[in-house]
């Protein structure tokens, strides 16, 4: 499987109800993340325990891709998060933008470096998030 399909398949998930999500990281697996929280770094078990916090917090929690680039071994995104929570089960809303470049080893996602910001409603932006690129 290509690079580009093995980081596909996991956005085109639901990671609030993908039980065998967290088998698509490779066990050596590091993600560098820039949030409005400040810069952190994940390996595979607080991955794992992030996943857990979205199974608990959400009914639905999907991607949206607008952009899927492929470079060899290397796969960007960009795409906005949308999600129901458990109190709202039937009202989807979108959550947060993302770009993430993910280096794939073994056939599963191994290096991630990500960008994300809080939700801008404004239309112009969410305009930009619905030209797909893939």
């Amino acid at each position: 499987m290509s690079a580009k399909k093995v980081v596909k398949a996991f956005y085109d998930s639901n990671l609030a109800k993908d039980e065998d999500i967290i088998n698509m990281f490779h066990d050596d697996c590091v993600l560098h993340w820039n949030s409005s929280q400040g810069f952190t770094t994940l390996n595979k078990d607080e991955i794992s325990e992030k996943l857990e916090g979205v199974k608990e917090s959400y009914f639905s929690f999907a991607y949206r891709l607008s952009h899927l680039l492929e470079d060899g071994d290397t796969v960007t995104a960009r795409y906005t998060i949308y999600c129901t929570t458990i109190e709202r089960p039937f009202k989807e809303e979108p959550l947060a933008h993302f770009i993430s470049i993910w280096e794939v080893k073994d056939g599963k996602m191994y290096r991630g470096y990500e960008i994300s910001q809080r939700l801008d409603e404004s239309v112009e932006n969410l305009t930009t998030f619905s030209e797909i690129k893939i």
